[in-house]
């Protein structure tokens, strides 16, 4: 498991969800917060794993280093998701359901190509390893929530910085997949 491509890809996904999960620390309790956004991202995880694996017994490797171009394109992809409405039951349930409406699309578009072929050992590591993010990036909003600077950087610059992490990834899956090896070959 690649560990500094997992950190580039939480990253980039969760780039745009940092300002949502700022607002959330502001109105709920931190270890809340934590559980549902955790609860969240092992969801999508497991699907893009289960995902990537059936994909990969049907398909040669390099063949499905075509999923690559799904990162590209979402960094060139314009949308303006909004979050769900954070009125609901639980606290935990809000974050759960936040984090999907806002994360889905770019989560499975992303995981789903870098886990393809991953054992279940790999996932549980990679599981482990972004629980451990998860939890890092939950306590660095709550120590900057209050900060003006902070907020003002992420919207004026987030955007273009998760659209580069992005590009980046879908790169890596393209070379890593052995696509670019094998159409190199081709010509």
């Amino acid at each position: 498991m690649n560990f500094s491509v997992l950190t580039l890809t939480f990253i980039a996904i969760n780039i745009d969800f940092f300002i949502m999960l700022i607002f959330l620390l502001q109105q709920f309790s931190t270890i809340k917060v934590m559980i549902g956004y955790a609860l969240a991202v092992f969801a999508l995880l497991l699907v893009g794993f289960v995902v990537g694996n059936v994909l990969g017994k049907f398909l040669p490797e390099w063949i499905l280093g075509i999923l690559g171009l799904l990162p590209i394109y979402m960094a060139f992809k314009d949308d303006d998701d909004e979050a769900a409405s954070t009125v609901s039951k639980s606290t935990i349930y809000t974050v759960f359901v936040t984090y999907l409406s806002v994360c889905t699309g770019c989560v499975l578009s992303i995981f789903v190509p870098v886990l393809i072929g991953k054992s279940w050992l790999e996932f549980g590591e990679a599981s482990l390893y972004l629980l451990c993010l998860t939890v890092l990036i939950v306590l660095l909003a709550k120590a900057v929530e209050s900060s003006h600077w902070v907020q003002s950087l992420i919207e004026k610059h987030g955007e273009i910085l998760m659209k580069i992490c992005y590009v980046l990834i879908g790169i890596y899956v393209l070379f890593d997949s052995g696509l670019i090896a094998h159409l190199i070959k081709l010509l």
